[in-house]
């Protein structure tokens, strides 16, 4: 059958077989890791994975076939007129010479040691391969997740973890009745700065801080996207593939690569960023979810482009302790609401301003009213000198939850960043596009993982995938 006509008619039911687990647990054994989507972030992340000499690449999987043979020369040249120059993988140096870690890929496959698939399911299948890194469109993430933990493979996935909040907790239910290794790509939980100023604030002498908030500035006034008429799919670009579960539409430039966290069906904005900041906030603060959400925002810069999420967008999150968080995306121009650094918490009696570059604490200087000013502290900051990522991410942080889900995976101790805390806080992210398309404040029971004064509200914690794919 061709992989197509498979797809449908197989359906993800057909990976949900059990292999048998396995394990490199003795320290002097590589790891043998498999990619499954090596675009723009799968590469770099893969590139970071292969700097470690305990890392050997033995199976790359994507839809796209220049992706896959590695060949930019094969890309779509209208990937480049739509805008997408640093948005696509690079095999090369600044020189124009090949990347070593490309060298070393493509004298892979040549021996052999390194085998490229189209279907995911079928590197799963593959006994040289240990571990595997997921780093597809997020609406795919749940499904080979869980498909990869019943073949017995350990998980590094990236974030946002999920497409709703159903496959989210499926996810930790598999993963506990198989106890493999899994690890969510929240790179802020390897970061130096962060892990320092978790324990500065767990001291208690700063107070107890009750507001959060963080921004996603950027600025794509006054086109967005762009418009562009459905068309054919890129050459050697598999579009009934990457839909995977999702509902059918056309193939557009506008949605794929990388223009997909503009639509609605597959990403947003307070995933794709939001997750980052919501996720150090509430690990800064000691929450694990809300109990009441509230957004607003629409397209107020971009009307007549092809995005269908907001480009403005105001997300407060309510904790039962009395605590606040709040996130926005400022996508019409530079708004900077912070002050300095990604996020600003507040207790009260300091103010900390954070980032993967270091941070702040800063004592109260003046108070309105009856209330003195009484300074337990001294000023402190903390400095950081971070390389960063193309993307922008702190290359440290990210090395860091790759070396610890190794050592974990050796080991089968618990990594940085579990499950369970990446689909929290991927939750963060699912809740408040609720309350936007709602229009409303909805309560949210966090045991129970449902609305309690809406029960519309409930009925988008999942969505019904196309025929021939479960949730397994």
């Amino acid at each position: 059958m061709k992989r197509r006509t498979f797809i449908k008619a197989g359906g993800i039911a057909g990976a949900a077989v059990a292999f048998p687990a396995i394990t490199r647990a003795a320290s002097g054994q590589k790891i043998r890791m498999g990619f499954i989507g090596v675009g723009n972030r799968g590469t770099q992340v893969m590139h970071l994975f292969m700097n470690f000499p305990d890392v050997e690449v033995t199976a790359l999987c994507d839809i796209y076939d220049p992706y896959l043979k590695r060949s930019e020369k094969d890309f779509d040249p209208k990937f480049l007129e739509w805008g997408l120059k640093g948005r696509l993988p690079i095999f090369t140096k600044k020189d124009g010479s090949l990347h070593p870690h490309e060298r070393r890929i493509l004298d892979d496959v040549a021996a052999g040691r390194c085998k490229l698939y189209t279907d995911y399911r079928k590197l799963l299948e593959d006994k040289n391969v240990d571990a595997v890194y997921i780093a597809t469109p997020d609406h795919w993430h749940a499904i080979m997740t869980i498909d990869a933990i019943k073949a017995g493979k350990d998980v590094y996935c990236e974030k946002p973890l999920t497409a709703t909040v159903v496959e989210g907790r499926r996810m930790v239910e598999v993963e506990k009745a198989h106890k493999q290794v899994v690890c969510v790509g929240l790179n802020r939980r390897g970061c130096v700065p962060y892990q320092l100023l978790k324990k500065e604030i767990d001291s208690g002498k700063y107070g107890t801080f009750r507001m959060g908030r963080a921004a996603r500035s950027s600025n794509i006034f006054p086109n967005g996207l762009g418009k562009c008429a459905p068309c054919d799919p890129p050459k050697g670009f598999d579009w009934d593939a990457w839909l995977g579960p999702r509902a059918w539409r056309p193939y557009k430039y506008t949605t794929a690569p990388y223009f997909f966290r503009w639509h609605t069906d597959f990403s947003s904005q307070v995933g794709n960023w939001g997750v980052h900041y919501l996720d150090a906030m509430r690990w800064m603060m000691g929450e694990t979810a809300p109990v009441a959400v509230t957004a607003v925002g629409a397209k107020y810069f971009t009307p007549d482009s092809d995005s269908e999420i907001p480009d403005t967008m105001i997300c407060t999150y309510e904790f039962a302790s009395g605590k606040i968080m709040e996130f926005n995306v400022f996508e019409g121009g530079l708004a900077k609401p912070i002050f300095k650094r990604e996020l600003e918490l507040s207790s009260g009696d300091a103010a900390i301003y954070a980032s993967q570059s270091g941070w702040e604490i800063m004592p109260v200087k003046r108070r309105e009213f009856n209330n003195p000013v009484k300074a337990a502290f001294e000023p402190k900051a903390y400095e950081y000198k971070e390389a960063l990522l193309d993307d922008g991410s702190a290359a440290s942080s990210t090395n860091n939850v790759i070396r610890d889900f190794l050592d974990r995976v050796k080991d089968r101790g618990t990594p940085l960043c579990t499950l369970e805390e990446g689909h929290r806080s991927t939750c963060f992210a699912h809740l408040a596009n609720i309350a936007l398309q709602l229009g409303q404040r909805l309560e949210w029971d966090p045991v129970a993982e449902k609305f309690t004064n809406c029960p519309r509200a409930n009925e988008f914690l999942h969505y019904d995938y196309r025929k021939g794919y479960t949730l397994g």
